[in-house]
């Protein structure tokens, strides 16, 4: 029996919801997506939230609404999944690549100020993993050169910093709901605002640009929910907390009972709730397997891992950015030796203690 690296949690209140719609006829967006987006804003504590077809239309949409554009320079950290940065090609910006900190792997705001150009529109500082970025310090950066700030926070769903959630901290926040995230819709995303000027311009852009129906102001896409998305969502938002008090339940008894020389396990910072999305640890030197070899011997004990991420933005063949010095050596550093395991809610006491059981026995 394999132990996943991702569970998908769907029970019968799901299932009921979605049959609800379908019998209703309305598949398409409708009065199911307008109740999840009320819902989604009182999560974050936003007074808007805009529904769209998944995370990466989210963060597009969302550049759009800011009005970046050709030649504009967006700051992104590296190491993130590469819709973080795509998402600003997709408008025809330029992102800028930041290094992120060693011990939460999250952008850095001192190296932020290092990239600043005339050119600079916005900033985007991810949640990795689950853990809110250092939002008060990126904050005070935007506020002092007039940028414009975006949360990806397509992995931390309702994790708080400094008993806040996250999404309503800066301009926009962009969530995912992806199949495997800590909350789902199948596919699906989120735009959190308080910025009232900018909610018609993100409908607008997330249904064809239109005004009104067949008047069309402006370039926008088919980035819309279903209600058949939004009604799992309903019912997922309702199973958040518990799902997340798990998360970190596992995650705790990990940092507790992994006791293997070199491998280094999640730092959480001060004044945040991580909700742990992906538990990733680090080999470091004085580990006594290569990482593919431990990958290999924990897939022969029946427990799945992954990689997240491989290779930093800068490196991907899209961007393919090889200075020397490199630009941001601490992602290239992590990108080669972190490690996700399995910290799902579905996850039961067994399982965890044979996964930390059997990597205390490498060593």
């Amino acid at each position: 029996m394999q132990i996943p690296i991702a569970h998908p949690i769907i029970g019968d209140e799901e299932v009921a919801a979605v049959s609800a719609v379908l019998k209703s006829g309305m598949l398409a967006q409708g009065e199911k997506v307008a109740e999840f987006e009320r819902a989604f804003a009182d999560l974050c504590g936003t007074t808007h939230a805009i529904a769209t077809n998944n995370g990466t239309s989210a963060l597009h949409a969302a550049l759009l609404a800011a009005e970046i554009g050709y030649g504009d320079e967006v700051i992104v950290p590296s190491f993130s999944f590469i819709a973080t940065a795509s998402c600003v090609s997709m408008c025809g910006a330029i992102p800028i690549f930041c290094d992120v900190d060693e011990q939460t792997y999250n952008i850095d705001p001192l190296q932020i100020e290092e990239r600043i150009t005339p050119k600079t529109k916005a900033v985007i500082g991810v949640h990795l993993f689950g853990q809110p970025f250092d939002i008060q310090e990126v904050q005070q950066i935007c506020q002092e050169h007039n940028l414009i700030q975006i949360e990806d926070a397509a992995q931390a769903h309702g994790a708080l910093f400094n008993s806040e959630r996250v999404g309503g901290f800066g301009h926009f926040g962009c969530f995912s709901f992806y199949a495997t995230k800590n909350m789902i819709t199948g596919e699906g995303g989120m735009v959190t605002t308080n910025e009232k000027a900018m909610v018609e311009r993100l409908r607008q852009i997330i249904n064809h640009g239109q005004i009104e129906k067949y008047l069309h102001t402006r370039l926008g896409y088919n980035y819309r929910m279903t209600d058949i998305a939004a009604a799992i969502g309903l019912v997922q938002l309702k199973k958040l907390e518990k799902f997340n008090r798990r998360r970190r339940k596992n995650a705790e008894f990990f940092n507790e009972n992994i006791r293997c020389k070199g491998l280094i396990t999640p730092k959480e910072m001060d004044g945040v709730n991580h909700v742990y999305h992906q538990y990733v640890i680090r080999l470091t030197e004085e580990f006594p397997m290569k990482r593919s070899e431990l990958i290999d011997y924990l897939n022969t004990k029946g427990i799945s891992t992954a990689i997240h991420y491989p290779l930093p933005i800068h490196r991907q063949p899209m961007y393919n950015l090889h200075n020397d010095p490199d630009p941001c050596p601490i992602s290239t550093k992590l990108a080669s030796s972190v490690l996700s395991l399995p910290v799902h809610p579905m996850l039961d006491g067994k399982e965890l203690t044979y996964i930390c059981d059997v990597i205390n026995k490498v060593v």
